[in-house]
């Protein structure tokens, strides 16, 4: 199992981190082009608890795989949790937190997850994974800093 934590500081109130980071069309905006990232359901309503999201990425030579992900706890304004249901992990859950602080939020996000293969997925997520992790998080890290600071 592996994971991943981000901390960032935006300059824009509470209520409008929310608003932004909750809504499922806006996740096409902060994720890489390369990823080939297009939400093909799930993204017509507010986010709410028991929501399937599936998306189609094309994050390696182009070819498309189906990412479904459930929205499994939401307490509005503070965090979400969204878990994968279908695609390329045997474990993702993702949290979502917000809290204010002085002049805006502290957005942090922790990912646990894990590959499937063994010790073949420990040597993937070594030479490739790790790193693509990181530069999708680096990336919307880099986009909310345009966006709101």
């Amino acid at each position: 199992m592996y994971q991943y934590i981000s901390t960032q500081k935006l300059n824009i109130s509470k209520d409008k981190a929310w608003e932004f980071l909750s809504n499922p069309k806006n996740l096409k905006d902060i994720t890489p082009p390369y990823m080939g990232f297009n939400i093909i359901s799930g993204h017509e309503r507010k986010m709410y608890q028991g929501q399937i999201i599936q998306y189609i990425l094309t994050p390696v030579l182009k070819i498309p795989f189906r990412w479904v992900t459930e929205i499994t706890h939401v307490v509005e304004g503070e965090y979400f949790v969204d878990e994968q249901r279908f695609g390329p992990f045997v474990f993702w859950h993702h949290k979502h937190f917000i809290q204010s602080s002085e002049n805006g939020v502290v957005m942090k996000d922790i990912v646990d997850y894990k590959l499937p293969f063994g010790v073949i997925g420990k040597l993937v997520h070594f030479l490739f994974i790790k790193k693509r992790v990181n530069q999708i998080f680096d990336f919307r890290k880099k986009k909310l800093e345009r966006l709101f600071n």
